[in-house]
């Protein structure tokens, strides 16, 4: 993957509960997000 954002392995966790495991992400040039 390539891009303007660009992120491997995220993680997020609320206190003992596991939200995200592992998510990749990346958000291509010229792209808009919201």
């Amino acid at each position: 993957m390539s891009g303007v954002v660009h992120a491997e392995g995220l993680v997020k966790t609320f206190g003992s509960v596991k939200a995200l495991d592992g998510v990749d992400l990346d958000v291509p040039e010229g792209t808009v997000l919201g």
